[in-house]
């Protein structure tokens, strides 16, 4: 994925991304309103060497206080020191308590030691540290009076900053638990919109189709919320972006194969629900509105629909024929000036060798020879073989592909099932796009509406 893909995902998930990372910003909230409040309080103690002197005393005992500094953060929560502390407050916890809240730590190259206690009670904190401190500073110099084996401690402890009540508190911490939050968040909602986008495999835009087949898309057809109701474009809104894309797609098979146009015009699709039988009925009366001749047959003989679009009688028609018990007259349903329609007829047991025999190429040239086109609806190519046989007794076939229901690899098997049976894909229609990726239509249309508007105010 380049840059523009990354860009295009992020538009097109960007709800999980916020929702994902709002959940986080909710998490880190809960966790904060359930948390305990805790205070921490510190004590600093100043360390020196006894009272040297001469200079170069001084120096050593320096160097010397500095040395031991770093080893009394060890002693900050020695039973020792703890069970004082204990003793000394009447505290309601033990010693191995006490030592859990306290810690300790020592700048390097520093002479000073900063104590802390942890505590739920600001005021408790304060008052454990100074004591914890008070403690520290005599156990310290007795520890160092017997290792020296004095009288005197080598080193002398000063409590120079004693423990303050805290006005905050330590944990938890709001700033940084509310950044964790979003940021967890947001890296969750982007990986969750990486995986959808990885693992949902349907065709959005006319980048994923032009990956799976080595056709041109001769038409985009805009979704229209309106159409199951008005399945006519042309009927329903002569001047619609529906209608303008099927004028559309009957300009460009006009240029498909330039020398031998192509009569015979099966449209199919990869599986069921697509709009192919929309596609063609719209498509036979573009050509028609056009002034040419064209029949419409439904070749769909396992669930016909032509006859349920255009409110024809669907009891006579392609099976009749086939089987031999009507002609081509006798089943012919004209549709205003120009289009005719061969309905589907009796559903029959075999579709798929009714549709791969002689009599119905014989037919559909039959048929050509009396019209300028004939447009055939046939089955879907993958669920049963009807939509092969159909597409190798046609001169081209055009591939309905619904965005986002087509996944890739139905949309790749459809175009390897037509050239298996050497059938010309002529293109595809990329059927019920929504106008945020059909925009063309949409800012065109717009710009109509507007002037219309205008005009008859």
């Amino acid at each position: 994925m380049d840059l523009p893909d990354y860009i295009a995902t992020l538009r097109k998930r960007w709800l999980t991304i916020v929702v994902l990372t709002l959940l986080g910003v909710a998490a880190a909230v809960g966790i904060i309103r359930t948390s305990s409040k805790v205070y921490t309080a510190s004590a600093q103690i100043f360390v020196a060497a006894s009272s040297q002197n001469d200079t170069a005393a001084l120096n050593n005992g320096n160097s010397f206080a500095q040395s031991r500094v770093q080893s009394y953060t060890s002693v900050a929560n020695s039973p020792a020191i703890t069970t004082a502390v204990v003793n000394q407050l009447g505290l309601s916890m033990t010693p191995n308590q006490l030592a859990g809240k306290i810690s300790a730590d020592a700048p390097l190259d520093k002479v000073l030691l900063n104590l802390h206690v942890a505590d739920h009670s600001p005021v408790q904190a304060s008052r454990i540290a100074n004591a914890v401190a008070s403690q520290f500073v005599v156990y310290v110099e007795n520890i160092e009076k017997l290792s020296a084996g004095s009288a005197a401690s080598p080193v002398q402890l000063t409590v120079i900053h004693p423990a303050q009540v805290p006005a905050l508190p330590t944990s938890p911490k709001v700033k940084l638990d509310l950044i964790l939050g979003f940021l967890g968040g947001l890296i969750l909602g982007l990986l969750a919109a990486a995986a959808r986008e990885t693992l949902d495999t349907r065709i959005r835009t006319l980048a994923d189709v032009t990956v799976e087949v080595h056709a041109s898309v001769l038409a985009i057809v805009p979704i229209d919320k309106k159409a199951s109701a008005n399945p006519i474009a042309l009927r329903a809104n002569d001047h619609g972006p529906r209608a303008e894309a099927f004028r559309q797609l009957r300009t460009n098979l006009q240029y498909i194969s330039v020398d031998s146009p192509p009569k015979l015009i099966a449209v199919t699709s990869a599986v069921s629900g697509e709009g192919k039988t929309s596609t063609a009925v719209n498509l036979a009366s573009a050509m028609a509105e056009a002034g040419l001749t064209v029949c419409l047959v439904d070749a769909d003989l396992r669930r016909p629909m032509v006859s349920t679009y255009l409110g024809l009688v669907p009891s006579a028609g392609l099976t009749s024929i086939l089987a031999g018990k009507a002609a081509i007259g006798d089943v012919l349903q004209p549709v205003g000036q120009y289009l005719t329609v061969i309905a589907s007829g009796p559903i029959p047991p075999n579709p798929a060798e009714l549709l791969a025999s002689a009599q119905f190429r014989t037919l559909l040239h039959a048929l050509a020879e009396q019209s300028d086109y004939v447009v055939i609806d046939s089955a879907p190519l993958l669920p049963v073989a009807d939509g092969s046989e159909v597409a190798s007794a046609a001169d081209v076939s055009l591939l309905v592909v619904q965005a986002k229901h087509t996944n890739r690899e139905q949309l790749h098997r459809a175009a390897e099932a037509l050239d298996r049976v050497g059938a010309h894909l002529g293109g595809v229609v990329f059927n019920m796009v929504s106008t945020r990726d059909s925009g063309t239509y949409d800012v065109y249309y717009s710009a109509e509406r507007a002037g219309r508007r205008a005009a008859r105010t």
